[in-house]
């Protein structure tokens, strides 16, 4: 920590107790720092819980510093698995992709192509290859070409914001659920001295994390920083199943399938949510996802539609993520990403290291928050 200079030990409040927030405040606290959790909800129950929960990098090819950042992450995760154990959460299962157009196929391929040239790992096989040795349930062309990605997994959110942050508050890190922040003081320098919560509590701290996911602009305004951020939205469903008939994540022609534990399997499509702002109800986008999932696995047609939620994605304008310090506000620090379920680990490392010691991984160096100026 940076103590031995004479600064105070750090006090941080972590805004949003996703998936981001409680890896920066895990990491935070096995390092020993002093860490209040905040989150207006409960812990890992918004977007984290409602999010197709893909841990990769092949779809992640935009920019190659931006594919570095996520195979960092799968590997944080799978070293994330060894130090607390992945019972519950952690899912390696690999996953498959294939397309039912001749364009998207030659797409798929070439993609597949350049991941191998980065060493990536990218196996190709024919659905008849597909259904014979990994997912028998699945209906699909035999001679269509299917990419497979091994190192690839899904992740239950919940339980892993869960299991970092029952090991935190164990630690002595203290946790304000279901009470949202108000205001954000700073002192006479501009730096980080306190936090106001709506339940009238005010904390004495010197650092923030804006964790707070799709809030994070309304966090970053109580600073009078401007943070732009997307809107997207997305619509998750679950499905309860006697028999989960599929065994990893996959990306089917129009729908995304995964399973989600023993009894229920996890529904998106960026088809459907292209249908959000045109006024369909939710449990009607429900239908639909179920509709689509039924062609591609006879079988999910015996299942039942249970949750469906309809939420909005935390991407930052340029669609890239904001993580690090904001020079103009000392103390203050942004972790805002979609892809936060991949991501989560190695930010949550790296953005700990940052504030503890004061410098910036070299990773990070494409996704700093100050190329939003105030």
């Amino acid at each position: 920590m940076r103590t031995g200079s004479g600064k105070r030990p750090e006090r941080v409040a972590v805004i949003g107790v996703g998936i981001l927030g409680a890896s920066v405040g895990w990491n935070l606290s096995r390092h020993g720092a002093e860490v209040v959790f905040i989150d207006a909800g409960r812990p890992g129950e918004g977007v984290t819980n409602w999010s197709f929960s893909w841990v990769n990098a092949s779809n992640k090819t935009a920019r190659k510093s931006y594919f570095d950042l996520n195979v960092a992450g799968m590997a944080a995760h799978r070293e994330l698995a060894r130090t607390i154990g992945p019972d519950s959460w952690w899912y390696p299962s690999g996953h498959l992709r294939w397309a039912d157009d001749p364009a998207a196929q030659t797409k798929l391929l070439e993609t597949a192509e350049l991941l191998a040239g980065w060493d990536y790992r990218a196996e190709v096989h024919t659905g008849a290859e597909v259904r014979r040795r990994l997912e028998p349930a699945l209906t699909m062309p035999g001679e269509v070409p299917v990419v497979f990605y091994p190192d690839e997994a899904w992740v239950h959110g919940r339980h892993l914001v869960g299991r970092l942050l029952g090991q935190a508050v164990a630690s002595g890190a203290e946790l304000r659920s279901g009470t949202a922040v108000r205001d954000i003081g700073t002192g006479a320098d501009g730096s980080i001295r306190t936090v106001a919560l709506s339940d009238g509590s005010r904390l004495d701290v010197n650092v923030v994390v804006n964790a707070a996911g799709p809030g994070a602009s309304d966090v970053a305004g109580l600073l009078a920083r401007h943070l732009p951020m997307r809107r997207e939205p997305g619509a998750v469903t679950r499905i309860d199943c006697t028999r989960v008939p599929v065994h990893r994540a996959m990306h089917a022609p129009h729908i995304e399938i995964r399973p989600d534990g023993d009894a229920s399997v996890v529904l998106h499509s960026r088809e459907i949510d292209a249908l959000i702002d045109t006024g369909e109800d939710p449990a009607q986008l429900a239908r639909l996802l179920h509709e689509s999932a039924r062609q591609v696995v006879p079988e999910l047609g015996n299942s039942r539609i249970a949750r469906t939620r309809v939420a909005h994605r935390p991407i930052p304008a340029d669609g890239f993520p904001s993580v690090g310090a904001v020079p103009s506000v000392p103390g203050y620090y942004e972790a805002v990403s979609h892809s936060g379920i991949t991501l989560g680990p190695v930010i949550g490392r790296l953005l700990a290291s940052e504030i503890l010691n004061g410098k910036r991984h070299a990773m990070l160096a494409d996704f700093r928050p100050e190329r939003f100026p105030l």
